[in-house]
């Protein structure tokens, strides 16, 4: 059976999809959205990562990036059942203890419904700006996922790897989840396919397309397999793209896909039938009157046709 999760509007406002009326907007609107989503049976909603974003690519991906953890602990306050989503924390960015005790403490807040979404990260001012090596953000990325596991898994961890020694410190609280919230990796390459055979609980594709998946699905659960041999499942993501229920009356941005409840069943199907277990969809609108509406029309149409 398939998942199907959003991320939120207003938090991340990246000038490749934000749409305008979510400039105007705030805590209200995104309270709104995320309630939406849990009424609409969306299984997660998720909540971006960027630390800061330098001048050079502020015209591209906009400046306006809510802080993570704090949205997240949030979030937990305002839904009752949706899961939460970090997509994606860049780990290599923050020591294992405090992130660790931030997760933990976002599990503790919202009844166990945290999914920690991780990836290696993109810009190199951020890392330059935090004085860790973009260069050898790879190797870093792995260690800080070993450690935030052992600082999530024990509460005396000792952390592997040279990076950030420590061993004796307590992290509390502890999580509500056991052993730990689920791992869910970024990426495409072949280094985070790796990654997350290795040392996750599921996948997050960032710029695969749908043609790349039958390819790249296969692939990582082979990898699964000679990794962690009888390790339960992974949670493989994909992104669907933009989507619009019902036939438009004005002009969606390029690349969206509008149709019927049943011409939308029918194109998410494929990423089905190729083993996908949960897709993340967006839907372009002019108002979150708009958006809310979409979010309802699919849950009520195509979520429940895919469920049978």
């Amino acid at each position: 059976m398939v998942e199907f999760g959003i991320q939120l509007p207003i938090q991340s406002q990246s000038t490749i999809y934000v749409d305008d009326w979510e400039r105007r907007a705030g805590p209200d609107e995104l309270a709104r959205a995320a309630l939406q989503a849990e009424a609409s049976g969306f299984s997660y909603v998720a909540v971006c990562d960027h630390t800061c974003i330098p001048r050079r690519l502020a015209q591209a991906m906009g400046t306006t990036w809510y802080d993570t953890t704090a949205t997240l602990g949030w979030l937990a306050a305002v839904t009752t059942q949706v899961k939460l989503l970090s997509h994606v924390y860049i780990a290599a960015l923050r020591h294992p203890l405090r992130a660790a005790k931030e997760f933990a403490t976002i599990d503790v807040l919202s009844g166990g419904r945290l999914i920690i979404g991780t990836g290696a990260g993109h810009v190199p001012e951020e890392f330059d700006v935090m004085g860790v090596d973009f260069v050898g953000r790879g190797a870093l990325f792995d260690e800080a996922l070993d450690a935030l596991d052992a600082a999530l898994t024990e509460e005396f961890p000792t952390l592997p790897g040279p990076a950030w020694p420590a061993s004796d410190l307590a992290v509390s609280p502890r999580p509500v989840q056991q052993p730990r919230p689920p791992f869910w990796i970024g990426g495409s390459s072949a280094p985070a396919l790796r990654r997350a055979a290795a040392r996750g609980d599921g996948w997050l594709p960032q710029t695969a397309k749908r043609s790349d998946m039958a390819e790249l699905i296969p692939k990582l659960l082979a990898m699964r397999r000679e990794l962690r041999p009888g390790s339960p499942p992974l949670a493989i993501g994909a992104l669907g793209g933009p989507l619009h229920v019902g036939h438009p009356t004005w002009e969606l941005p390029r690349g969206s896909l509008a149709g019927s409840a049943e011409e939308l069943a029918q194109s998410l199907a494929q990423w089905v039938d190729m083993g996908v277990t949960s897709i993340q969809v967006r839907f372009p609108s002019r108002s979150i009157d708009e958006l809310c509406d979409q979010m309802a029309a699919f849950g009520e149409g195509v979520m429940t046709l895919l469920a049978d």
